[in-house]
């Protein structure tokens, strides 16, 4: 059995550049609107803190098809991404408590569409939204 690989992020250090979104879509060809990881903005205190949350989706892979890192963490300009096994990047989530652990979940068949929602409904490509 491989080891389980993932993502490391601290987030307390992210800039928002979105430099990982755009090598992620770069990388799978995603459209405009597709993200394999996408940098989330949360406005506290009356617009006096930004934080800037990348969270990965469910169509990343962890880039499995290169050999080297992930896109997303190969051009992270900040460099607050690591790529690694789950049990070495946990010692970092324990010297960096701000930080954010996450693995690729096992699925059972590639994912081979795009779900889009639809008033809150998530319908895949080949159904028709609820209306």
């Amino acid at each position: 059995m491989s080891e389980v690989r993932g993502l490391w992020i601290d987030v307390e250090f992210c800039t928002g550049c979105k430099a990982c979104e755009m090598a992620c879509r770069q990388e799978h060809s995603l459209a405009p609107d597709e993200y394999g990881i996408k940098v989330v903005e949360q406005i506290l205190n009356g617009g006096f803190t930004y934080n800037f949350v990348p969270i990965p989706t469910d169509i990343c892979n962890l880039c499995a098809h290169r050999d080297d890192e992930p896109a997303c963490v190969h051009h992270c300009m900040a460099s607050v991404m690591r790529h690694g096994k789950l049990a070495d990047l946990a010692d970092a989530l324990e010297e960096r408590p701000g930080s954010v652990l996450w693995a690729v979940r096992e699925k059972e068949k590639p994912r081979t569409k795009r779900a889009d929602v639809y008033a809150g409904n998530i319908v895949d490509g080949n159904e028709s939204p609820k209306e």
